[in-house]
C-alpha cells in the first residue's frame, strides 16, 4: 500500500520545508502553519500577478522513489528539502490522472490539480538539479516531462502522519492528464 514516508512544513515562503512530526490539513486551505496555505495563491510569484487566483497548490507532493533516482545521481536530499509537504513511497505521483484523489491517513483527502513546474529555486538550491527534474518528452506532445512532484488541493481536513496509508481514488473516465500549475 502506498504510505506517506514524511511530513513537512514552513511558516516563511522559501525552497525547503522542515520535517515535522505531523501535519494538519485544512480542507480549502492546504497545511496548517505553511506559508502556501490559503485559498488563494500564495505563490510569491502568482500572487504578484494575479492574487485572486484559487489556490490550486495547496499540498505539494514528491515521491521517494524520485529522491533515490537523484541520490544515484550524486544529489543527497532529505525530507522536505524539495519542497514538499508529503514525501510518498509506493505510489506513481506523475501518472495519476488530474482529479484523482488520495485519502491519506484516517480522514484526510486530497485531490490531484497538476504537476509542479520545476522553477529555478531548484538549481538556487542544488545546481545541476533542475536538468533532473524534467524527463524525456511526452507521446506526441514533444513537451518535456515534468518530474518536480504534483500539487493537489485539500477536499477533506484532517491530521497526516509519517508511516499513514494512501488510498488513491481514480476520477471518471475520461481522465485529463496532468499538466503543470
Amino acid at each position: 500500500m502506498p504510505t506517506v514516508l514524511a511530513t513537512s512544513r514552513s511558516v516563511r515562503h522559501g525552497f525547503s520545508k522542515q520535517p515535522q512530526a505531523g501535519v494538519r490539513l485544512i480542507a480549502g486551505e492546504g497545511v496548517e502553519g505553511d506559508a502556501h496555505r490559503g485559498r488563494t495563491t500564495q505563490h510569491l510569484y502568482l500572487k504578484r500577478k494575479e492574487p485572486a487566483l484559487p489556490n490550486v497548490c495547496q499540498v505539494h507532493l514528491f515521491s521517494s522513489e524520485m529522491l533515490g533516482k537523484l541520490a544515484g545521481l550524486g544529489f543527497a536530499i532529505k525530507a522536505g528539502e524539495m519542497g514538499e509537504n508529503l514525501l510518498t513511497e509506493g505510489l506513481e505521483l506523475l501518472t495519476l490522472p488530474r482529479g484523482t484523489q488520495l485519502h491519506i491517513g484516517v480522514e484526510a483527502i486530497v485531490e490531484v490539480t497538476g504537476l509542479r513546474t520545476p522553477c529555478s529555486q531548484i538549481e538556487a538550491f542544488r545546481p545541476g538539479l533542475q536538468q533532473h527534474m524534467y524527463g524525456p518528452p511526452a507521446r506526441g506532445t514533444g513537451r518535456r516531462t515534468l518530474r518536480a512532484g504534483i500539487m493537489s488541493i485539500v477536499r477533506v481536513g484532517g491530521e497526516v502522519y509519517p508511516g499513514d496509508g494512501i488510498r488513491v481514488t481514480l476520477p471518471a473516465e475520461p481522465h485529463g492528464a496532468l499538466g503543470p500549475v
